[in-house]
């Protein structure tokens, strides 16, 4: 394999640039009701058909939300997280059939010497998490570019970001997990449909993609991905993909709006970089938390072609970073603040869950 060097160098000589979708200014928030706070970076967000938010810590901690009222007792408090650097506990997302086997999926950061991510699964009782399983192991990891969204697709399958490790000759390394979107049924095995017979690679060419949703009206797969931090290949760079079985998506030789045969291009790059966290649809556009930006950013999707974008704005430029978004079952949009991370200026109530009251 070419070193990760070389292959910066070649995809510097070999690619080209192209324009970028220009973004709207700022504009005046819709009003918000901050429903949680005092949390410590909350990372991911779900909702149990019984009304309570359940909501992960990257400290180790899943918090629950009932009847209004954030519960001074997490359901679970991990022993073996590492929570270091962007990694620890992340990735949450319920099964599709909760309402009847209760399953709970998490994704963290775990290891004394090499750090791995692990997604495990575990049962609510209500009042905490009990009977672990570990779905999928030995996911590369690192302080930085650890992943890891979890979501159950429409075709009830789990789908896992996963992070290059800081190494990015792995993203195309179809023998590793890391730099990877991955697809395995509930209980982590293959299907029988993914792109590459016995792996659970969905698609590769990834350097750290942490927001996943499904287009309701036309089916397609969104994703957000930090772009690179200097050392891995200049700033900015960040990306809003549309998702596709079995494609390379360049990374690292390609970044940024460059091109080359065999791999995708972003549907949207950002430069200097937003350091986009997360994703979800809303009333028909995409949205997604800003961590560098610090705002809300909404693509507004063409209704008559989902592969379009017709414009760009910034929401909520007055909360600092941004990591998850999410829609309620209320059908309000959620999302978390995110100044405990150690990269922001935490306000007196942070970190947040906030609702938009529209």
């Amino acid at each position: 394999m070419q070193s990760y060097t070389a292959v910066l160098l070649l995809a510097a000589m070999s690619c080209t640039r192209a324009p970028a979708t220009p973004v709207a200014e700022a504009t005046s928030p819709a009003p918000y009701t901050v429903i949680a706070s005092n949390l410590r970076v909350p990372w991911a967000i779900a909702f149990a058909p019984d009304n309570r938010i359940f909501i992960t810590e990257r400290p180790g901690h899943v918090s629950v939300i009932e009847n209004g009222t954030l519960r001074a007792k997490p359901l679970l408090s991990l022993t073996d997280v590492v929570a270091r650097g962007e990694a620890g506990l992340m990735g949450m997302t319920l099964h599709p059939d909760f309402a009847t086997n209760r399953f709970v999926y998490l994704c963290y950061a775990t290891g004394a010497k090499t750090m791995i991510d692990r997604v495990v699964r575990y049962r609510d009782t209500g009042t905490s998490l009990v009977e672990t399983a570990t779905i999928l192991d030995n996911i590369p990891a690192a302080r930085y570019h650890a992943g890891c969204r979890l979501k159950f697709g429409p075709d009830r399958k789990l789908y896992i970001t996963t992070g290059d490790a800081t190494n990015g000759d792995i993203a195309q390394d179809l023998q590793s997990l890391g730099g990877k979107i991955l697809r395995v049924n509930d209980d982590g095995s293959v299907p029988a449909d993914n792109p590459f017979p016995g792996s659970p690679v969905w698609t590769l060419g990834h350097r750290n993609p942490q927001g996943l949703d499904w287009d309701p009206k036309s089916g397609l797969l969104f994703e957000t991905e930090h772009g690179p931090s200097g050392f891995d290949g200049g700033f900015g760079g960040d990306e809003v993909n549309i998702i596709e079985r079995g494609k390379n998506y360049g990374w690292p030789a390609v970044h940024h709006r460059r091109t080359r045969v065999g791999t995708v291009s972003p549907l949207s790059e950002y430069t200097p970089a937003h350091a986009p966290a997360s994703g979800a649809f809303w009333r028909g556009d995409f949205y997604f938390g800003c961590l560098k930006g610090e705002h809300l950013h909404r693509l507004v999707i063409d209704p008559n072609d989902r592969r379009k974008i017709v414009r760009e704005e910034k929401l909520f430029t007055n909360l600092g970073r941004i990591r998850e978004v999410a829609v309620g079952p209320d059908g309000a949009l959620y999302f978390t603040t995110s100044n405990h991370d150690g990269r922001g200026d935490a306000a007196a109530e942070d970190d947040r869950i906030v609702r938009v009251n529209q």
